[in-house]
């Protein structure tokens, strides 16, 4: 992995290959959340990502946020990387909606959303802020708290219903390069305002995302968890929601990745396979 800050955006390369991915990651991570997919792609290909604005080592960029911002931010990489047409766009969860975005302004060889990226919206009368607290409360509440040691840390997130059995080496690379601080006050990178700030724009425009995904010429392929992000039952984007939008977009492509939830799908070694499989074939 070859680290380097651009504009104040930290951004990591992965392997040496010619072919590239350009990968975002969703609205409480980092740029580990592709570490597991990096590590296993074929040779010839090389992955790039970014620690968004307001999170891991780009945390110190300043608002205005919102998904167009972070969109602005993954095109300035993708140039800053030679990424051309040929290179193939993804995100995940919050970076699904991101790609989407960039996905609409210039052509790539294929965008695919993993468990994120169709318009979920609010129904009438319900407060952003309040549809938020729902989905993201967790991890909400998480960014408020500090921890002794970055072993506690780690132990706060071995308890994660996602996480829970679902434990390997790649997630825990992914958790420690989210703690900053003194030892005895450690705490998350991620800036809480951003976070609610871009959960708001992703819960109120949804017709913009949703004019983004019409607007994209390239391949467009959607991969989802059957479970969530507290691995329960119903996943993100439930059966319903992906059949109005392939109706809607005939040349989407929709699959699920069995026995996977929300998080796994990009740390599972089994469920990385295949999503390392449809970025680069």
């Amino acid at each position: 992995m070859r680290l380097e800050t651009v504009d104040g955006l930290r951004i990591a390369t992965f392997g040496t290959g010619p072919r590239l991915i350009i990968a975002v990651h969703g609205i409480t991570a980092s740029l580990m959340a592709w570490g597991a997919v990096a590590g296993r792609l074929p040779d010839g290909w090389s992955l790039v990502a970014m620690d968004l604005r307001g999170r891991g080592h780009s945390a110190a960029l300043p608002g205005p946020y919102g998904l167009p911002r972070h969109a602005e931010d993954v095109l300035r990489v993708a140039d800053h990387v030679g990424a051309g047409p040929g290179a193939v766009l993804t995100g995940h969860s919050m970076g699904a909606y991101v790609a989407a975005l960039a996905g609409a302004e210039r052509d790539f060889a294929r965008v695919v959303l993993v468990d994120g990226g169709l318009p979920m919206p609010l129904p009438t009368g319900v407060d952003p802020d309040a549809a938020m607290a729902v989905t993201l409360g967790p991890a909400l509440e998480r960014l408020k708290q500090t921890f002794p040691t970055a072993e506690a840390y780690v132990d706060f997130f071995k308890r994660h219903p996602a996480f829970a059995g679902n434990w390997n080496a790649d997630v825990e690379e992914y958790v420690r390069y989210d703690l900053t601080g003194p030892q005895g006050a450690l705490r998350s990178r991620v800036v809480g305002a951003a976070v609610l700030e871009d959960g708001r724009w992703l819960r109120t425009e949804t017709g913009r995302i949703g004019e983004a995904l019409s607007a994209i010429k390239a391949p467009l392929r959607l991969l989802r968890a059957p479970r969530g992000l507290l691995n329960q039952e119903t996943g993100m984007h439930p059966d319903q929601l992906a059949a109005a939008w392939t109706a809607r977009l005939p040349g989407l492509v929709d699959e699920v990745v069995p026995d996977c939830n929300h998080y796994t799908i990009l740390f599972d070694e089994r469920c990385v396979r295949t999503v390392v499989a449809r970025l680069t074939s």
